[in-house]
């Protein structure tokens, strides 16, 4: 086609767009005016009423290219869910490790692929069950994990080389996962036999979520550790999964989450290439972790968004010469803030709707939200219709039968263009500080989540969004569903087998690795090996934890932030 040529269509359509609005469009807006003045996404791009060629302009093989091939914008596999699903992940854990090991048989007996391991908030901050600190909290939102020994009950039964697990991990991820490595070590499956995930983004803590433990520079360097240790030692692990989930949880937009997900990325590949590591050593281990919210297309075009930024960045800035360094592979969870307590079967609906957009986008893995999580833990009936959700998606819709099929819309091309230069944008600004962790402790970042959250609720107060059956076709409701409740006596036998533990273990060994792990935490070795045999000697994660923080002090956030 010749560019006259090409310029005549354009000029033909502009024309014939004209008078479809002039002879169509208006004659029906006198009888029926539009629902609003103006439509827009979460990200507030305007939505035209109509996409036709004329909104998008695209170069096929630098803006789309093909699957598997940079720059990733149509998938990261060359043929997709055409050569296998997603892995189906639950994310589980509450009380006690055999509690939690109970629901993951469970779950892998009703065809999930892929385990997900929540852990309570003792855990998450690095206190033993026993620990004042942990009065009250243990095994509420998540399984309890003090030692080596409750992540063999964990995982009994269940073989760890036959399994994919990821783990909801961060400021003590190290020593989670040298747990992990020692349990498999004790099923006979080596380091390079595992495959999985942990968590392991520190960043997003200091600006969503809040389980931080210790200051930025040693966060950063547990981090890089554990990135060298597993290139080498685990090197079908994921060693951190970037997160844009909590971020997008505590409020922010589509394109936000994109550009502040992504700029949290490239200062963990400055840091590692700071502390000496070669960015292709490290970079295809990376992962990312996305929300899935209601906004169908922007969401479908988030996705596409997010892997061409993310392929430009590490070919472009970092010099990648690998393209698997390039690769955007990430997890999605539906969105747990969309969740209702009201009508909670509408819930059902809206994970359906979002985990589609998740596979219509490419992801890597999924985890679909249970109806009744806006009102406690999720009950094992609530999370087989979670699962299955998945499955009908996988089996029924014949959506993964083609790759990338949104690809080629007007408007979800328009959309993926648009979140591409709007996140560069938020990037440029962030750089303009010094990078992520500089823009966190300006306020920044945060305070662009919480303006974006307040104009959110604003709408829903005004009704301008409809919440289904929180601000309109509400009903009276008297709901006497059958809630899971965790048993408080879990506590108490958490406190007692640590008890135990430490009766029974070499405590002179134990005090002699404290004092070699006090002095390495003041040097500069890969901690990595050490919290292995550690974990292996019945070292606490709290012992380990409180050691860490009597070297690197713990996080105290800006007040003005």
């Amino acid at each position: 086609m010749t560019l006259d040529l090409h310029h005549d269509i354009h000029h033909d359509l502009h024309g014939l767009k004209h008078d479809w609005e002039e002879h169509s469009v208006n004659p029906t807006l006198k009888k029926n005016p539009e629902r609003k003045a103006t439509f827009t996404t979460s990200s507030d791009i305007p939505l035209d009423r109509l996409f036709t060629p004329d909104d998008v302009a695209l170069d096929y093989e630098t803006d789309l290219g093909f699957p598997g091939e940079y720059p990733f914008t149509r998938g990261v596999q060359s043929t997709m869910y055409r050569g296998r699903f997603w892995t189906m992940r639950q994310y589980a854990g509450y009380a006690s490790a055999e509690e939690s090991n109970a629901r993951y048989r469970y779950l892998l007996d009703q065809g999930q692929t892929g385990l997900s391991v929540a852990f309570d908030l003792p855990t998450q901050i690095g206190y033993d069950a026993d620990d004042p600190m942990a009065l009250g909290e243990v095994g509420k939102v998540g399984v309890s994990i003090s030692s080596m020994k409750d992540m063999e009950r964990l995982f009994e039964g269940i073989p760890l080389d036959k399994v994919s697990t990821s783990m909801t991990i961060n400021a003590p991820a190290t020593i989670l996962l040298a747990m992990y490595i020692a349990v498999g070590k004790k099923q006979g499956v080596s380091p390079d036999k595992l495959r999985g995930t942990v968590q392991n983004d520190i960043l997003k803590e200091y600006i969503a979520r809040g389980t931080y433990i210790f200051p930025p520079a040693p966060s950063m360097r547990l981090i890089t550790d554990l990135f060298a240790y597993c290139k080498t030692d685990v090197p079908h692990w994921n060693t951190i999964s970037i997160s844009g989930y909590h971020i997008r949880e505590a409020g922010c937009t589509a394109v936000q989450e994109v550009a502040f997900t992504l700029a949290n990325g490239m200062a963990y590949v400055q840091a590692a290439i700071d502390a000496g590591l070669d960015v292709d050593d490290f970079a295809p281990q990376l992962s990312f972790f996305f929300n899935a919210h209601n906004q169908f297309l922007e969401e479908v075009a988030k996705f596409r968004a997010a892997r061409k930024l993310w392929a430009q960045v590490m070919k472009e800035r970092f010099g990648a010469k690998n393209p698997r360094s390039w690769q955007l592979k990430f997890h999605t969870q539906t969105g747990g803030s969309t969740l209702t307590a009201q009508q909670p079967e509408n819930n059902i609906v809206r994970v359906a709707i979002q985990a589609l957009a998740a596979v219509m986008g490419g992801t890597q893995s999924l985890h679909t939200n249970s109806m009744d999580e806006a009102l406690a833990l999720p009950t094992e009936k609530a999370v087989q219709v979670a699962l299955r959700t998945q499955q009908i998606i996988a089996h029924e819709t014949g959506v993964c039968d083609t790759i990338d099929p949104l690809a080629g819309s007007y408007a979800v091309e328009f959309l993926t263009s648009e979140i591409v230069q709007r996140a560069e944008d938020y990037i440029g600004k962030i750089d303009a500080m010094g990078g992520a962790l500089k823009a966190i402790e300006a306020g920044f970042i945060n305070q662009e989540i919480q303006d974006a959250a307040y104009a959110y609720l604003k709408a829903v107060e005004k009704k301008e969004q409809v919440i289904v059956g929180v601000n309109q076709f509400a009903t009276e409701e008297h709901d006497q569903r059958e809630l899971l409740r965790v048993n408080p006596a879990i506590e108490q036998a958490q406190r007692q087998k640590l008890a135990d533990l430490r009766a029974g273990r070499d405590n002179s060994k134990v005090a002699e690795l404290k004092g070699q792990l006090e002095i390495a935490a003041r040097g500069s070795e890969n901690l990595m090996p050490l919290f292995i045999t550690c974990v292996e000697h019945d070292m606490t994660l709290g012992e380990i934890a409180h050691t860490l923080r009597g070297v690197f002090g713990e996080y105290r956030p800006n007040v003005s932030i």
